[in-house]
């Protein structure tokens, strides 16, 4: 699992930017400052570290400097309008910026763009018995090869991407919307659900994998690794 160091001062944001990275399939380590920072990174080096450069003691800069000689990639979190801090970070070798207030989903994406750069992209991922090769587009179950097609195995890729959360039906729509120059609609959602499910799943009539929450829309547990 990708490791992440968020090291930053505001409880609400340590409280909410770490939910958000668990269920988004992260292993998040917090510290609200520069030695504490240093500190982890000594302890367990992590895949990349989040970083505001205000800090309860000492500064962002320091970490992220601290970060670059040990080769760990860095995304400063910077307030609003503060080209200084930008520009500063950036020239320090900080791999990329996001000014805050910023989207969750935004930030992952960062996050993923820059473990991709750095060539820590998590290339297998594992829930139970199912094992998911993203660089070779490959499903296997117990061992055994699953043959996906492209929308299909996009649809899988979605959950894994959101394990632990439910999925509405129109949030799923907007994923894989023309996907492999398919129409998708409501109506077509199910049967492709339903077909990933006859796949990947032991007993497709009381599924393990991807869950019906009524009324709600789909979810994929969060355990995995």
């Amino acid at each position: 699992m990708t490791r992440i160091l968020l090291v930053e001062d505001d409880a609400a944001i340590i409280r909410t930017l770490s939910v958000f990275l668990n269920e988004e399939g992260f292993s998040v380590q917090t510290t609200d400052g520069q030695s504490a920072a240093v500190q982890a990174m000594e302890g367990q080096v992590p895949d990349l570290v989040l970083v505001d450069i205000t800090l309860r003691e000492g500064n962002g800069f320091a970490v992220c400097s601290y970060a670059k000689e040990h080769g760990i990639p860095v995304i400063f979190l910077t307030a609003s309008g503060d080209e200084y801090s930008v520009v500063t970070g950036l020239d320090m070798g900080a791999d990329d910026y996001i000014a805050k207030p910023f989207r969750p989903r935004e930030l992952v994406s960062r996050i993923r763009s820059v473990l991709r750069r750095a060539g820590k992209r998590q290339s297998t991922i594992t829930v139970d018995d199912l094992v998911i090769d993203t660089d070779k587009a490959a499903v296997a179950r117990a061992g055994e090869p699953i043959y996906l097609s492209a929308l299909e195995y996009k649809l899988l890729l979605v959950f894994l991407n959101h394990r632990g959360r439910v999925l509405s039906r129109e949030q799923l729509l907007e994923e894989i919307w023309d996907s492999a120059g398919d129409f998708v609609n409501d109506n077509t959602l199910t049967v492709y659900i339903k077909r990933l499910r006859e796949k990947i799943e032991v007993n497709p009539q009381n599924p393990c994998y991807i869950r019906t929450i009524r009324g709600l829309g789909y979810q994929m547990d969060g355990e995995g690794r």
